[in-house]
């Protein structure tokens, strides 16, 4: 293991390196596109011989190949750039890997994300991180998506989904306001121009059952019309006491030429989250006397009349406008409704270490509603601009959104009869307890709260000379909010906040190059100062040094990661008004700093593969490590291999590791420690023939124990070995 402060100083000359880059891009932008270079391209130019170069077009379609890579990403910039071109670190799970390994919840595909730790933290509430970070921002089709509390409720499915793109470090050009950890797209599957069509049935361990359609295709003689209906279904018991799950989905979109130049896309999805048995917190990791409680991997801590219902329903209207043959004009609206409906039943504390019980006064019981709408709107042209000889992308746009969050629980009251019985030990708990006859009743506490966003953005991709290019680009923001959530107030207001996004690469052959980047990020702040004034948005920023490859003839994309990520001006207690209000000053917040290796692509005929490693320093504003329920080390691997000899046969595995991860204690003194765990999974599928496969899935085929996550001082137990069978028909 690399000694910190060694690691150090090899990352501190970062911030100074990437600072100049910056410099060179800004510099690079303001010269390239300056009216006297116009002038200048205005100028009569030598003839020069006609050169004919023919190339298969790149496509960013993963669905119907066995890619584990794609050839060019805009999640970053929202330029369509090559990896190479993109001055940080960008990893995607394609639909070969979704398929291959049964990755059906966004949760599967991002645990096989490099660089990603998915918490799960209860069975229907889970976070995600990211270079030390909580992720905070989501795009679908590359529109941010905000995301309030940064968890996700219920599994999202991903059949609709052709790919998952991630771009880690700070990504204020494209998402607004967050944290400086990574952004996830999801990128929906659209209409094709060939007629297709599936159908995929699949059963597993804890009588899951899954059922998966989806059709696609012209809808007019001409193809100017276009649709794809894709429908899911799933229903399975679980290893965990008492937990069942339902899942529907519908996704319909129409695509359509309403002129040679005008393409307009119309779609809505629709999802059901119906959970039974669900944990609301999670299990006490040790008890009383500070002795860990080493529950059975099926304990649960779920009463039998436990539940949690999600329905997201989520619409989108496109415009997509051809200006000439080098611009477009791309106008997006998009509507999200989400419905929760809740019981829940936490443990508060630590059971009696003499007994193994718990007490009713270490019990919560609520009834919990939610209703979060949004209206998010993007408007943004792209194009080419010819300048010293030179061609260069440039992107400018605006967008808009506004989030209402209301939420409402209700507390059961000491009036509320238990009987006195508390809990026995939970892993010999069969989740009977008493459920309040009427949850209405109990009082209520709400949340009502409405967040705004509004910026302006703007970004070019500038060939400034030979081998050298520059990204560069900038965001002005506008946000504020108001309301309470639990009383918290929620007001804020940010007016022009600058993000700035910088990169520069320097191709050192035709098949390598060097990059450094500066991104930033902001977030709102509720806390105030001495004067009464809300203290300045939360600063980050990432700095990163680099080298990316063309690797086995231009069919794989590897890279190297040098980084360091800051926060600045995270509030920090400073005593009281007279009035008694707690006021705040900012400080210095996390720093994170580390290194990321990647592979992807083809490394061999027939042989997929996409392979990350991240090392990881975290240090708190004193220069402490904390978050230390992050890992340090971690990898993340997926391949598969179709053999020339027997092409109808692909086999392959996914690998999950991560080195020792710990917590400190809340009610005891000492940490509690998770040690290092890897976890394996198999593959293997067969073409019957050219419309039917079969294929079977090992998961965690060594059995590993271990805990979901060590973000709370509770957690539980992961899925044990267990496997699934597919059956796949394709038209």
């Amino acid at each position: 293991m690399c000694h910190p402060d060694s690691l150090s100083s090899r990352i501190d000359p970062l911030a100074q390196a990437v600072r100049r880059a910056l410099g060179l891009a800004t510099a690079g932008a303001f010269v390239v596109l300056s009216p006297a270079s116009f002038a200048q391209e205005a100028e009569p130019a030598q003839a020069l011989e006609t050169v004919t170069v023919e190339a298969e077009a790149l496509s960013i379609i993963t669905e119907g190949t066995e890619r584990y890579r794609v050839p060019l990403t805009s999640s970053a910039t929202r330029l369509d750039l090559t990896p190479r071109e993109t001055p940080q670190s960008v990893s995607t799970v394609t639909r070969a890997q979704m398929d291959d390994f049964n990755l059906d919840t966004t949760n599967d595909v991002l645990e096989s994300t490099p660089g990603v730790t998915v918490e799960r933290l209860e069975t229907d509430r889970t976070y995600y991180t990211a270079r030390g970070f909580e992720i905070s921002n989501f795009q679908v089709d590359g529109l941010r998506v905000p995301m309030p509390y940064n968890n996700v409720h219920g599994d999202m499915d991903t059949a609709i989904y052709d790919r998952v793109e991630v771009v880690r470090g700070a990504t204020g050009l494209m998402s607004g306001s967050g944290n400086p950890a990574a952004t996830v797209n999801f990128v929906r599957k659209r209409p094709t121009y060939e007629p297709q069509a599936s159908v995929s049935a699949s059963v597993g361990s804890w009588e899951q059952r899954r059922l998966e359609a989806d059709v696609a295709g012209p809808l007019d003689d001409a193809g100017r019309l276009r649709g794809r209906l894709v429908a899911a279904g799933m229903e399975s018991d679980s290893y965990l006491d008492r937990l069942s799950r339902e899942r529907g989905l519908l996704y319909g979109v129409l695509e359509a030429d309403v002129t040679d130049s005008t393409l307009v896309t119309l779609g809505h999805t629709w999802q059901q989250n119906n959970t039974d048995g669900n944990m609301w917190g999670s299990l006490p990791l040790y008890d009383s006397a500070g002795d860990p409680t080493g529950y059975d991997v099926e304990t649960s801590s779920a009463p039998d009349w436990s539940y949690w219902d999600v329905e997201t329903r989520r619409s989108f209207l496109e415009v997509q406008q051809e200006l000439g043959e080098r611009w477009s004009l791309k106008g997006t609206l998009t509507h999200l409704d989400m419905l929760s409906d809740t019981q829940l039943f936490y443990i508060y504390g630590t059971p009696d270490a003499s007994n193994g019980r718990i007490s009713d006064d270490q019990l919560t019981l609520s009834r919990y509603d939610r209703h979060l709408e949004q209206w998010v709107a993007d408007l943004h042209a792209k194009g080419d601009v010819e300048a010293f000889g030179r061609t260069h992308q440039l992107v400018v746009g605006t967008d808009w959104s506004q989030s209402r969050n209301q939420q409402l629980s209700r507390y059961p009251t000491a009036d509320f009869d238990a009987g006195g019985q508390g809990l026995p030990p939970l892993d010999d708990w069969n989740g009977d307890y008493p459920e309040p006859d009427a949850w209405v009743a109990y009082p209520t506490t709400l949340g009502d709260a409405t967040v705004k966003e509004r910026s302006l953005y703007g970004a070019a991709k500038l060939d400034l000379a030979e081998r050298w290019t520059a990204v560069a680009g900038a965001r002005l923001s506008w946000a504020d909010a108001v309301g309470e959530q639990y009383g918290s107030s929620q007001e804020t207001d940010v007016d022009n906040e600058l993000t700035p996004y910088a990169g520069l690469i320097y191709d050192v052959t035709d098949w390598t190059s060097l990059y450094a980047s500066y991104t930033e990020i902001f977030d709102p702040q509720t806390e105030i100062n001495r004067n009464g004034d809300f203290l300045d948005p939360v600063e980050g920023a990432s700095y990163e040094l680099g080298f990316k490859a063309s690797v086995f003839d231009g069919a794989a994309d590897a890279s190297l990661a040098l980084f360091r990520t800051e926060q600045d001006n995270l509030a920090q207690p400073a005593g009281t008004r007279p009035d008694g209000t707690a006021i705040y000053k900012g400080g210095d917040g996390i720093t994170s700093e580390g290194v990321e290796v990647t592979l992807a692509g083809e490394l061999a005929p027939g042989w997929q593969a996409s392979v990350g490693y991240t090392y990881l320093e975290i240090e708190d504003a004193d220069g402490e490590a904390t978050n230390t329920y992050i890992p340090r080390h971690l990898v993340r691997a997926t391949t598969s291999y179709r053999p020339a000899a027997l092409d109808a046969l692909k086999v392959g595995a996914r690998l999950r590791w991560q080195d020792d991860i710990e917590r400190d204690r809340d009610f005891a003194e000492g940490k509690t420690r998770q040690e290092g765990y890897a976890l394996v999974d198999l593959m293997a599928s067969y073409d019957f023939s050219d419309n039917l496969t079969g294929s079977l899935n090992l998961n965690n085929v060594t059995d590993e124990a271990y805990l979901t996550s060590l973000k709370w001082d509770q957690a539980f137990r992961g899925a044990p070995r267990h496997v699934m069978a597919n059956l796949t028909w394709r038209y």
